[in-house]
């Protein structure tokens, strides 16, 4: 992804970063649902009573969100919040924890890599985040991340490897890159309510970097006929639920492209046995919030925005807000009618959120005060762009 900060006075800088390959830049100089109870992946909620006394699987709740992207200012605000003594990335997803372990199940997307302890640690373009990152993503209640981005080879196998070794460490499951083929092979699976959840996850390249000598399964890259085969392996791996975590689609577009919609077209259509191999696609790489929709009765998201991210400079070369725009989306998962059939998406909810670069904090748009003007534009431009494509009609609501 490229998103550029605009450094302090320097015209120059900006023109050759944006004649750079793209990479996601650097930020310096910012009728409503009801909240899920409270669960995380690996919890199973106790199972409702059935017709007869037999016990039914529960349902559950998904949240997922857009790009988590440490750009330089990021960074420094880390150092600013652990108070001089190392970093910490916590207090700026305080906003949105309650969303996020709030739900049986939460998934992020981990646009960076991670450098060594101590550092150096580095934003656009070739990015090196600090590995406390990853205890915060713990801490906020985030259950698995997809980790397939073009920037995921910034800094070779050693920074990918670095990476997974610290989510692992925080607890927090990831898709979409691998240390060894064997991790490769396996589908992230995650327990939520009655079902088990299959995370898959895949980037339309890594800015021109190529796979490690040796290591062809070492990112996974975008292709319809493999998202379908992985996502049918995983059903035959124990999966009720397959969730697909895609980075793609055109950057400061807020309009899917056409290779988003065609693919989400054919993956949505594909079937095994009448039942729809993919139940849910979240999107992510544009750095702007894009539409939610219904394709073939599965909800895609084709664009959740940046999560985290200092001020962006977009092609032109200008501070964009819309780069510290995004959405959650959150999706409540019935159990099939009859057994072997499909786990339904009961309800689906978005909650706009904003990352205010002033404060260096996520703000939830869905639960902020109404009165606050600033608030309320950005909160009603977000609802815009994720209604643009008639999702209000198949029931998406704004959630808090």
């Amino acid at each position: 992804m490229t998103s550029r900060t605009r450094p302090a006075g320097a015209v120059a800088l900006a023109a050759v970063l944006l004649a750079a390959a793209t990479g996601c830049g650097d930020g310096g100089a910012p009728a409503v649902g009801t909240p899920t109870p409270q669960g995380t992946a690996g919890r199973t909620a106790a199972p409702s009573a059935a017709p007869g006394g037999a016990s039914a699987p529960a349902g559950f709740t998904l949240v997922a969100s857009g790009d988590v992207l440490p750009h330089d200012s990021i960074i420094r605000r880390a150092a600013q919040d652990a108070g001089g003594d190392g970093y910490d990335f916590a207090p700026m997803f305080s906003g949105v924890k309650s969303v996020v372990s709030g739900a049986d199940v939460a998934l992020c997307h981990m646009e960076t890599v991670y450098g060594r302890d101590g550092g150096p640690y580095t934003g656009y373009p070739a990015f090196k985040s600090p590995p406390e990152v990853a205890a915060a993503l713990g801490a906020t209640g985030y259950d698995s991340c997809s980790t397939a981005s073009n920037h995921t080879l910034d800094d070779g196998a050693e920074g990918l490897g670095r990476t997974l070794d610290a989510l692992d460490r925080a607890g927090v499951r990831h898709a979409g890159s691998a240390r060894t083929a064997e991790e490769a092979r396996r589908p992230t699976l995650l327990k939520a309510g009655g079902a088990t959840v299959a995370q898959l996850a895949y980037t339309y390249d890594t800015n021109g970097y190529p796979m490690p000598e040796g290591q062809p399964w070492a990112v996974r890259l975008l292709d319809e006929r493999k998202v379908i085969a992985d996502a049918r392996a995983a059903r035959a791996a124990g999966a009720d639920v397959v969730v697909v975590s895609v980075h793609w689609g055109s950057e400061w577009q807020t309009e899917p492209d056409e290779r988003q919609l065609s693919l989400g077209r054919a993956l949505t259509a594909s079937r095994s046995g009448g039942r729809p191999d993919i139940d849910l696609i979240v999107g992510t790489h544009a750095h702007v919030p894009q539409a939610y929709e219904k394709v073939n009765g599965t909800w895609i998201v084709y664009g959740m925005g940046d999560q985290i991210a200092g001020d962006m400079i977009n092609h032109e070369g200008v501070l964009d807000p819309r780069g510290n725009q995004g959405s959650i989306g959150r999706f409540t998962f019935n159990p099939p009618r009859n057994p072997g059939g499909r786990w339904e998406v009961a309800k689906a909810e978005f909650v706009p959120q904003w990352f205010d670069t002033g404060r260096g904090r996520v703000v939830n748009l869905g639960a902020a005060d109404a009165s606050d003007p600033r608030h309320a534009e950005i909160r009603d431009t977000i609802r815009k762009v994720v209604m643009s494509r008639g999702a209000a009609e198949d029931g998406l609501v704004m959630g808090r």
